[in-house]
């Protein structure tokens, strides 16, 4: 049985179409997927995230620990609030999930995971803190919502008491800060998924309902998922367990900028990428825009004189009007490429990523 997010029955009220994703229920659209994508890049929209989760970190040695555990160097977040995206290796260098670290206090940090992969890391970093003795704690009393668009901050900010905007307004992107008034659970991050400004809200399960409602009642609209995987691949942005998995490694995914390869520092997976990168990076992660009439999608395969992929994911982009789509192929792969959509061949054109940012197109059409 999917579980339920504290905000499952507001979804079921607002007409929303659910799904089942990653073990939980939740809204693909409420109504126009292309309504709510343009809402978020004109305007302002928001999602339930509760079903990511929340992972509080204490102990004396906790940074140490994260230095181990992460691709990432945790020792570039110098101030508290700060936040780092990072990816999580096995020993092979595969990828076990991407997440957000933020720092709370000196010794105190909170991860964000993925939903689907959820209990999968939580395993692994329980296991991997037993030598630390850092102390590993799932907030499953917390919930989120991510508010993103041109206006969002704006709309969040009416909500707050005059304190707290003034902090929410005055963080700098990618970096969060605790909400005075709700609590020291509480907390708001500009950070998100979808190529726009905006803020995460992690907040108490039991207050959420509220702040959704408060929400669409200054124009805040709902958006499903459909309307966030079209938003984050215009953005560029990978998922999980389709643009990377433990089968590849950040280097071969697009994702070589979020690894501290270089530094002394030793962490999980660090030997093998560097075997990866001394051999030769076999595969990379490319962005693709489709020159013909069609769609593209995940599992397509992409063919060039100098080798064969397969585009990871893709899809109709409303703010470009065309198709657009990342792909995995041999690292000497050159065009021109064909991609097979529907048993043709139609021609692709790389791109670099993102396509989208802040509601403007960043590739030539």
């Amino acid at each position: 049985m999917p579980l339920q997010t504290p905000l499952y029955e507001r979804h079921r009220a607002l007409g929303a179409r659910l799904v089942d994703f990653g073990g939980w229920d939740m809204p693909l659209q409420y109504g126009s997927q292309l309504e709510e994508h343009h809402a978020v890049r004109r305007d302002a929209g928001m999602f339930d995230v509760s079903h990511m989760r929340v992972v509080d970190l204490a102990g004396l040695r906790t940074r140490e620990f994260l230095q181990a555990l992460l691709a990432n160097d945790v020792a570039r977040l110098a101030v508290p609030g700060k936040a780092l995206y990072s990816c999580m290796l096995n020993e092979r260098g595969g990828v076990i999930d991407d997440l957000i670290v933020y720092l709370r206090g000196p010794t105190a940090y909170r991860l964000v995971v993925n939903a689907g992969t959820a209990e999968k890391d939580l395993a692994w970093i329980s296991a991997q803190a037993l030598r630390f003795e850092v102390e590993v704690t799932a907030r499953r009393d917390l919930a989120m919502i991510a508010v993103q668009g041109p206006n969002a901050r704006a709309r969040v900010a009416e909500l707050l008491t005059p304190a707290d905007a003034a902090i929410a307004l005055g963080l700098p992107v990618f970096s969060g800060a605790a909400l005075a008034a709700r609590g020291s659970a509480s907390f708001i991050a500009r950070t998100g998924y979808t190529g726009e400004d905006g803020f995460e809200i992690i907040l108490g399960a039991g207050e959420v309902v509220a702040l959704w409602d408060r929400l669409i009642d200054r124009g805040v609209r709902p958006c499903g998922l459909g309307a966030r995987d079209t938003l984050r691949l215009e953005a560029g942005m990978n998922l999980y367990g389709n643009d990377m998995d433990e089968t590849t490694t950040p280097l071969e995914s697009g994702l070589a900028w979020t690894v501290a390869l270089d530094s002394p520092r030793d962490f999980i997976g660090r030997a093998a990428l560097l075997e990866q990168r001394a051999a030769g990076v076999p595969r990379r992660l490319i962005g693709l825009l489709l020159e013909d009439k069609g769609v593209l999608r995940a599992h397509q395969k992409v063919i060039a004189s100098s080798g064969e992929g397969e585009t990871t994911s893709g899809t109709y982009a409303p703010t470009l009007e065309r198709s657009i789509a990342l792909a995995r192929v041999p690292a000497a792969v050159i065009e021109p490429l064909v991609a097979e959509v529907r048993g043709k061949r139609l021609a692709v054109r790389i791109v670099k990523p993102p396509f989208v940012r802040h509601g403007r197109a960043l590739i030539a059409l």
